[in-house]
């Protein structure tokens, strides 16, 4: 006989039957087990069929655990997403697209108190919901963290260990990330991230009015003048690749969590931190630097590039109309030139998936040069963050380990609100759980420009 269902579960996966969905119950798999911080689950969605159906080819090729709950629940549906909250320490948000899909269930555990982790990519979603449920939040005691995914904690923790390596008296400017990804196969990328894509960009004028309508947040002080805005595509860089400018969720996040440190100078303050936490907390924040961030796509084949810019143009052109949009999310395959397809990858192409995000940062060695009139940047940092696919390996190992930390380190995190993955996970262990399950991160040169 199964034991009796829990009356909270540790962790509920939510959207579980999606295409992201069931890797990520593949994954919180893995850590389920009595002596684990993850001691109990739950897989939820729509369909109880569809769901039993992820939980079964997740588990393979083992049977399911008697002891994984399966929970209908349904985005359209408050009811059913308010009872799910209620049985739920920390919910993980995996039905995109987020706009449609990840406010009711982010509002449902910010008015039971329960955490919430979710994997868009989406600006305009993640900053309306920070607008809209961060007060809500930090009154019940629900965390709201959203781009759990490769968007954007490879960009936020990259950022921050790039950052901590200029030590004093240098400092950064500017860094741009670049992004590589690899494949022994077919790169097939994640259909809800162009799903997303094509949403965004239709409803672009929504993010701007939500921006206008809120107060300026403050800008961190960084040395010297602003960076030129360079070109949508260049061919030299330290890394000898093509890059392109890629409008990336990464880029506003990384931008928001470093607003939130110039307003929280030493990081946010846990609800019951420890004495050692909130030492290192603070001295966590104090070696990290500001800069001007910026995202590029980058490759050795200019062919992929392009492949790249043909689907940008075409989602540009067509996403603001009605027609464009149907045909948009109908073809997916044709109008992203094969980068993406309603099917989704096999998992040979998934097993065959890597990324590198290179952090290029160019700064001074010696701050006080910045005022100097004609005085330049003379210092150059190249930081590497690496580790497999993106979308299914990647993205379900960096959810999964942003709950472990949720379970095992509450207390030390404050008591609620909206965060940023960046500003909330910064000071913890996060870094060091996701080089123990399969990413890296690492310095790859250091070098006077001069």
């Amino acid at each position: 006989m199964a034991p009796p269902e829990p009356e909270v579960f540790d962790v509920v996966i939510f959207g579980a039957s999606g295409f992201t969905g069931k890797y990520v119950i593949r994954e919180a798999l893995k850590f389920l087990s009595p002596s684990s911080p993850l001691r109990s689950l739950a897989v939820a969605g729509r369909s109880r069929d569809r769901v039993a159906a992820a939980l079964r080819w997740a588990a393979d090729p083992a049977p399911p655990p008697d002891d994984v709950a399966v929970l209908v629940a349904d985005a359209s549906d408050p009811a059913s997403l308010a009872a799910l909250a209620s049985r739920a320490r920390v919910v993980l948000s995996c039905a995109g697209p987020f706009r449609l899909h990840g406010h009711a269930i982010a509002a449902a555990c910010a008015a039971a108190g329960a955490d919430c982790l979710d994997i868009s990519g989406e600006p305009e979603f993640m900053e309306r919901v920070e607008a809209d449920l961060h007060e809500p939040a930090a009154k019940s005691g629900s965390l709201i963290v959203s781009a759990c995914g490769f968007d954007s904690v490879p960009a936020e923790l990259g950022f921050l260990f790039h950052s901590r390596q200029w030590e004093p008296p240098s400092a950064p400017v500017t860094v741009e990330a670049y992004v590589s990804l690899q494949s022994t196969k077919r790169i097939v990328g994640n259909i809800g991230t162009y799903e997303s894509a094509v949403l965004g960009v239709a409803n672009a004028g929504q993010l701007q009015a939500l921006r206008r309508s809120r107060p300026r947040r403050p800008r961190p002080s960084i040395p010297g003048p602003p960076p030129p805005k360079g070109s949508l595509m260049e061919a030299h860089n330290p890394l000898g690749m093509w890059a392109m400018k890629l409008p990336s969720a990464d880029t506003t996040v990384v931008k928001r969590t470093l607003s939130t440190v110039t307003e929280h100078p030493e990081g946010l303050v846990g609800a019951e931190e420890t004495r050692e936490y909130a030492e290192h907390r603070k001295m966590f924040w104090s070696s990290v630097k500001p800069a001007h961030f910026g995202v590029k796509i980058a490759s050795r084949s200019l062919v992929v590039l392009m492949r790249s810019l043909i689907t940008g143009l075409f989602i540009g052109l067509l996403a603001n109309f009605p027609l464009g949009r149907y045909l948009l999310l109908k073809y997916p395959e044709f109008f992203s030139t094969g980068l993406f397809r309603s099917a989704g990858p096999t998992e040979e192409e998934v097993r065959s998936g890597s990324f590198k995000m290179w952090f290029v940062g160019r700064g001074y060695g010696d701050a006080a040069r910045a005022s100097e009139r004609g005085g330049k940047p003379d210092k150059e940092v190249i930081t590497v963050v690496s580790g497999p696919e993106v979308g299914y390996i990647t993205t379900p190992i960096v959810l999964v380990q942003c709950a472990l930390v949720l379970l095992t380190q509450r207390g030390n995190l404050p008591r609620g609100g909206v965060y940023t993955s960046g500003a909330l996970f910064g000071p913890t262990d996060l870094q060091r759980r996701l080089q123990g399950n399969g990413m890296s991160f690492d310095v790859h040169v250091t070098r006077s420009m001069l």
